[in-house]
């Protein structure tokens, strides 16, 4: 059976570009066939001494794993790449934090003998449905893994929102916009306009205000199966727009509708290792943890 292994990488420079085609040698030696999307392997020619074959073009193949060589943005791409399939993504560091990767350079030969082996789990992270409606009539469809964004298309305009959690007003004011959050969001967008941070196991979703004019904009963590909605409302002074992990984007007039919810299809991700997130949450934004003891009697 054919192992297709997608492989999507951030490389640009000949030194980068060098390291992605020298690991694709190694996962084919391990008896995967790399596969690129159509836009990798015209950047990784354009920056190597040889051209790829056409022949590793992706398609629609069947895939058993997806190879991210990147940071969290290539991790967004390669998900959206692989949506249709049921492959798991492994996020291999490259980037700057990376907070999705599973594994950093150091740790390349153990992550690709496990690949080899098969020896590794798969968990499944919370993504999100969206539509928008305008004057009734649904105009946009689409998914996120980190998050939704609704945000003020000018800079010196707000936008008048109100919020609603299962078909109930929650609030209204002027914002510079509201996202919609998973938990693998909430190290993101989220987290930089202050949102909580929530365990990428925890079943929810979290909607938090981006400057808001308002007394009541608080960060609200709901159940996975509430249904939330941002309407734009008709006397809003400014237009917005909506991205989805930042790559699928349509401007909002006055009067749209926004409606999230948990998607019925998660993301796989490989896990190759058995650590808490609490050790990766310390490690990736370098906590200050000097003087704990931990418990009593702990090793």
């Amino acid at each position: 059976m054919t192992r297709n292994t997608l492989v999507v990488s951030s490389a640009e420079t000949r030194a980068d570009v060098a390291t992605t085609l020298e690991i694709c040698q190694k996962l084919e030696a391990l008896g995967m066939t790399c596969l690129f999307a159509e836009e990798d392997i015209n950047r990784l020619s354009l920056a190597s001494d040889s051209s790829i074959d056409p022949a590793k073009l992706f398609s629609s193949q069947p895939l058993e794993l997806v190879f991210v060589l990147g940071g969290d943005g290539s991790i967004l791409r390669a998900a959206e790449l692989s949506r249709q399939q049921d492959a798991p993504l492994l996020g291999i560091n490259l980037g700057h934090i990376g907070f999705m990767a599973e594994a950093e350079m150091d740790d390349l030969d153990s992550a690709l003998k496990a690949l080899s082996e098969k020896d590794y789990k798969v968990g499944h992270r919370v993504a999100l449905e969206v539509q928008v409606f305008q004057d009734g009539k649904l105009v946009f469809e689409s998914w996120a893994l980190n998050e939704v964004s609704v945000e003020k298309s000018a800079r010196e305009r707000m936008l008048e929102v109100v919020l609603e959690v299962d078909s109930r007003p929650v609030s209204s004011f002027g914002c510079d916009g509201v996202l919609v959050s998973t938990p693998t969001g909430s190290t993101a967008y989220a987290f930089s306009v202050g949102g909580p941070v929530i365990w990428p196991d925890v079943q929810a979703m979290m909607m938090v205000p981006i400057s808001a004019h308002a007394l009541f904009a608080r960060p609200l963590v709901v159940a996975p199966d509430s249904e939330l909605a941002i309407e734009v409302l008709r006397r809003s002074p400014g237009a917005g727009v909506m991205w989805c992990d930042g790559r699928r984007a349509i401007d909002l007039g006055p009067g749209s509708r926004i409606e999230v919810r948990k998607s019925d299809k998660a993301v796989p991700m490989v896990i190759l290792s058995d650590a808490p997130f609490s050790d990766r949450l310390v490690r990736k934004f370098a906590l200050p943890v000097t003087g704990w003891r931990g418990p009593e009697g702990s090793a």
